[in-house]
């Protein structure tokens, strides 16, 4: 186990909520940005000005430390989600629009780094991994609801609807990453437009 990993297991005394919710923050800001393993504890702790003890005082391990941030990430993405669907009551076309032209506007910023669930299922491929755990999670939440979304709208086929709504949100994330400002993912809401009309019921 790396020293990243370790756990001190002279250390009882739970630390101020304070210092946890900083190295969180920290964490999430550096994690987004430069990838989770490529950050290392020590960074974490310089930048939030704590010491490695109080770090590991809320977060047992490295791992622990990267499954809560993206916890945070998921509770912030599905605010994002309700956002979108609650400004649209009972028409669900409208609601995975309105989500989508969000996405690709995000898409199009300088500092845009993807989707923080789909890197980090890229960046642990090992099944169990406490990380990879929330993110499979987010992705099959997501899957449920676009299928039961694509329902809703009356599909021919809604399974594959919300399949491939789901495809074209990760070509996004993907794509925004690459291309960056004036790149395909800008145009991911009308994408779904398009496919969405194309599988419905005439």
């Amino acid at each position: 186990m790396s020293s990243d990993n370790k756990i001190d297991g002279s250390l009882s005394a739970a630390p101020a909520p304070k210092a946890a919710d900083k190295i969180l923050d920290v964490a999430r800001d550096l994690f987004y940005r430069e990838g989770i393993r490529a950050i290392g504890v020590d960074e974490i702790v310089k930048r939030a000005g704590v010491t490695k003890p109080s770090l590991y005082r809320s977060f047992p391990s490295k791992d622990e430390l990267a499954a809560s941030y993206l916890r945070k990430y998921d509770l912030e993405f599905w605010e994002r989600f309700d956002e979108a669907v609650n400004a649209h009551p009972g028409d669900p076309r409208a609601q995975i629009i309105a989500f989508l032209t969000r996405v690709g506007k995000r898409t199009q910023k300088p500092d845009y780094r993807g989707c923080g669930m789909t890197n980090a299922a890229v960046e642990y491929p090992e099944r169990g991994h406490p990380a990879r755990i929330v993110s499979e999670n987010n992705k099959q939440e997501l899957r449920r609801r676009l299928r039961a979304m694509a329902a809703a709208m009356g599909a021919v086929d809604s399974d594959t609807l919300g399949d491939g709504l789901l495809l074209l949100i990760e070509g996004a994330y993907i794509s925004g990453q690459l291309f960056g400002r004036g790149g395909p993912a800008a145009s991911v809401a009308r994408n779904a437009d398009l496919l969405i009309e194309a599988s419905l019921k005439k």
